[in-house]
C-alpha cells in the first residue's frame, strides 16, 4: 500500500501572498486538516472524542518548503506512519499536486494521545492501536521519507 491520501484541496485566493505563492501558515493548515482526516480513519473522530474524552495533541512538528505552490493548484496530502508506541504517534505528511509524484512540502509530526479530563497523556485504546498497527503493516514496504529527523542548526563556526 502506498502512503494514505488524507486530504485534497484547491489553493484558495485568500491563502496566497503577494507573490502568488501559498503562504507559510496555510501549508500547516492543509497538513492540520490531513491530521484530522487521519484521526477519523483511526476511529478518533469527533464522536469518539466526545464519548472517550481523548484526543491527539501535537508535541512537535517540522515543516519543509520544497517547491512553490500557487493559486488554484489542486493538491493532496499523503500520510505515512513512521511509528508509534502506547501513547505517541510519529507521522509524515507530504504535499503533492493531485496525482503527481513531486513532493512540494513535507511535514513531520509527533502527536500525543491525551485524556482531556487531565489533561494528561493516556494510552491509545486497543481499537486505535489495532488500526495503527494495520496501517503501519500496510506501509511497511515504503522507504523512510527523505525529510524526517532533521534538525535546525547553523553549521559550526570555523
Amino acid at each position: 500500500m502506498p502512503t494514505l491520501t488524507t486530504y485534497q484541496t484547491r489553493i484558495l485566493p485568500e491563502w496566497v501572498d503577494y507573490n502568488g505563492h501559498l503562504r507559510d501558515a496555510f501549508y500547516l493548515l492543509i497538513f492540520s486538516y490531513a491530521t484530522d482526516a487521519l484521526m477519523d480513519s483511526l476511529g478518533m473522530d469527533s464522536q469518539n472524542r466526545e464519548a472517550s474524552g481523548h484526543s491527539l495533541f501535537t508535541l512537535e512538528l517540522h515543516l519543509n518548503y520544497l517547491h512553490e505552490v500557487k493559486l488554484d493548484a489542486e493538491v493532496e496530502v499523503r500520510t505515512q506512519i513512521i511509528g508509534h508506541d502506547s501513547k505517541r504517534l510519529h507521522l509524515y505528511h507530504s504535499l503533492h499536486l493531485a496525482g503527481g509524484d513531486k513532493e512540494l512540502a513535507g511535514n513531520e509530526q509527533m502527536l500525543l494521545h491525551v485524556d482531556l479530563a487531565g489533561p494528561r497523556s493516556a494510552p491509545f485504546t486497543e481499537p486505535t492501536l489495532d488500526r495503527l498497527k494495520a496501517l503501519l503493516d500496510q506501509q511497511s514496504d515504503l522507504p523512510p521519507p527523505a525529510y524526517i529527523g532533521r534538525v535546525i542548526a547553523l553549521p559550526p563556526a570555523r
